[in-house]
């Protein structure tokens, strides 16, 4: 989903402050009851906010608590996807297949926005299709119900309380009917799953109808994303990054997003096209991906590459919308081959890692199963310290010899 908006009001965050402290009691109270007064303050606060009456009768008159999105909040899956898993599912022969029938069928419509936008067809469509399969699925929750039950909750009750004011503006606003509103657990929605702040700021009427529509208008969808991405200091003309090969001796420590060349270094390093080639004489710097590890594929990226993380922070997920989009636009998949499928770590397994890297003096962060930028610097820091090739990356060979 596209990145997010912090809370200003100080009557929003008051207001969630008073939910953070009340809503751990509903375990012991009655939970309808507890979430009727809560939508009373968040009534309260949306009337200070200038939402009309009419916008927040017809609103709050279905919106319903749903346990489930708490629970799919609160909860970590015990594996964590490799790149491979990640990749290999969402950047198939049949969703490119798609995307390209899709990139002739709607080529006018896409050529017009790059042409007012400068965001390529293929990239829109790579959002696309990743975010909600070339619109075949937006999601099943309806989205008030999403918001209002998080902003009750308490953990981030702020953000989404936030959220939910922007959800009742575009009710109000652009005319949108709630019942419409359907999305994602956590309220993201349409076309391209923009947050309900993402729209305010970035949703486009590109079909001039007077509404902006992300659910039933694709003009205003692509136009609103395309739109964002601009925002963000997308560049038309450059690539988001592309797969390379890198020589036998390469120093692995020069990977990560921490670490920018321009291309005329990453040559003098030895680093070639994934074809063997020289690389382009670009003037461009560069950050050198490992996905997978030193012994997975290799990619320099871009600035559009981050981008795309600040749409979504996952690396897998910009390595896959980059790739895709390259693979729309006519080119071929990765050079490198996916290795036997292999068991990935566990969240108890990254926290171990976390816990010995902790106990060596590598690490000095939180261990919460979840392989950052600190992590996977004291992991290099000990890969260097033992001779090993200093990518990294957290795996089952790294944690036998943390053990």
């Amino acid at each position: 989903m596209p990145s997010l908006f912090v809370l200003r009001s100080r009557i929003g965050l008051a207001a969630a402050l008073l939910l953070a402290v009340a809503m751990p009691t509903w375990a012991d109270a009655d939970p309808d009851a507890a979430f009727a007064d809560c939508l009373n303050g968040l009534q309260t606060q949306g009337r200070s906010h200038g939402i009309s009456s009419a916008a927040l009768d017809q609103s709050f008159a279905s919106i319903t608590y749903r346990p489930r999105i708490i629970e799919l909040d609160r909860s970590q899956p015990e594996f964590v996807q490799t790149f491979w898993d990640y990749f290999q599912s969402r950047a198939d022969q049949r969703r490119t297949d798609r995307g390209r029938a899709l990139l002739i069928e709607h080529g006018p419509l896409l050529n017009r926005i790059h042409a007012e936008y400068g965001v390529r067809p293929e990239y829109l469509l790579a959002f696309w299709g990743l975010e909600t399969n070339f619109g075949s699925y937006f999601g099943s929750t309806p989205v008030l119900d999403a918001l209002a039950t998080l902003a009750c909750e308490g953990r981030r009750g702020s953000f989404f309380a936030d959220q939910l004011m922007h959800a009742l503006r575009i009710i109000d606003e652009d005319g949108i009917a709630p019942q419409r509103m359907v999305g994602s657990w956590a309220g993201a929605m349409g076309h391209t799953q923009f947050m309900p702040s993402t729209f305010a700021a970035y949703a486009v009427d590109y079909d001039g109808n007077g509404q902006r529509d992300l659910w039933g208008s694709l003009p205003d969808a692509m136009a609103s994303a395309a739109n964002y991405l601009r925002a963000m200091g997308w560049r038309d003309g450059e690539r988001w990054g592309r797969e390379v090969r890198l020589p036998r001796d390469f120093d692995y420590a020069l990977s990560g997003l921490d670490i920018r060349k321009p291309m005329s270094e990453w040559r003098q390093h030895g680093v070639r096209a994934a074809d063997g080639g020289e690389l382009p004489a670009a003037d461009l710097e560069a950050s050198l991906l490992l996905p997978a590890g030193y012994s997975g594929p290799a990619f320099l990226v871009y600035d559009n590459f981050h981008v795309i993380l600040r749409w979504n922070r996952s690396t897998h997920y910009a390595l896959t919308v980059g790739h895709l989009a390259d693979r729309i636009a006519g080119m071929g998949r990765l050079h490198a081959q996916a290795p036997a499928q292999t068991r990935p770590l566990t969240r108890k397994e990254i926290k171990e890692i976390q816990q010995r890297l902790v106990q060596l003096g590598h690490l000095d962060g939180e261990i919460d199963g979840i392989a950052g930028r600190q992590t996977r610097a004291a992991l290099r820091d000990f890969q260097r310290q033992q001779s090993l090739p200093a990518d990294g990356y957290p795996d089952h060979r790294i944690l036998e010899a943390l053990r």
